[in-house]
């Protein structure tokens, strides 16, 4: 038996305890294993390749985050917060509002990944909100920046949940259908959907008011 593959693991922990570039790592590790295993170097590579390709939908999502990640780096939070400023008419209220229906429109359509914290709030809504915030109210106060950023990340949330149970594809909508007929009660996902509905607007309802009161506080606190 052949155990000199083995070093590779050996390279991984090395790798890791002396801080070196975790994607370099593996990579490297992963060469050196193919290697050792009596493989050509052509032959590593296209077992990586196939190994990427066919996890494809898995790596993708590690792959937006650096894009955000530079977007960010090179003036995105800057743009966004420009844009609200030029915006008449543009508050805080009206933002949130609009991205909560635009968020449970989207998730109710199974389009639940258009939004989410590190794609759209933190690169976009909260700077978005901020700015309308300021622009309003005048410069906010370290509390109160915080409580602008954490109802934008309220908001994407609110949207998601309630939205996306009238999609009655989703998993939540499945699960909810198995508990159901487990007790007896056969129903069917479209049943599930539309009863998911009043509860979608009520929630639109009571967090709609929610970013009003904050911007309503926010006035006071200028005041």
């Amino acid at each position: 038996m052949n155990y000199w593959p083995l070093l590779g693991i050996a390279l991984v922990v090395i790798g890791f305890a002396l801080k070196f570039n975790p994607l370099l790592v593996v990579v490297g590790a992963a060469v050196a294993t193919g290697l050792l295993a009596g493989l050509d170097l052509v032959a590593v590579i296209e077992a990586l390749g196939r190994a990427f390709n066919d996890n494809r939908y898995i790596s993708v999502t590690w792959i937006i985050l650096p894009v955000i990640g530079l977007l960010e780096r090179y003036g995105l939070q800057q743009r966004a917060r420009g844009l609200i400023e030029t915006m008449r008419g543009a508050t805080m209220a009206r933002l949130l509002t609009i991205y909560l229906g635009f968020r449970q429109i989207t998730a109710a359509l199974g389009m639940k990944d258009i939004g989410g914290h590190p794609q759209a709030v933190r690169p976009l809504v909260a700077p978005m909100a901020e700015a309308a915030a300021e622009k309003s109210h005048g410069r906010l106060g370290d509390d109160n920046r915080e409580r602008v950023l954490a109802m934008s990340a309220a908001t994407d949330n609110v949207g998601l949940f309630f939205g996306e149970d009238i999609f009655f594809a989703i998993a939540s909508i499945l699960l909810i259908q198995g508990v159901f007929e487990s007790y007896g009660y056969p129903l069917t996902p479209l049943e599930l959907s539309v009863w998911a509905i009043p509860t979608a607007i009520c929630a639109f309802i009571i967090h709609s008011w929610r970013i009003r009161a904050l911007d309503r506080r926010l006035a006071g606190v200028r005041a």
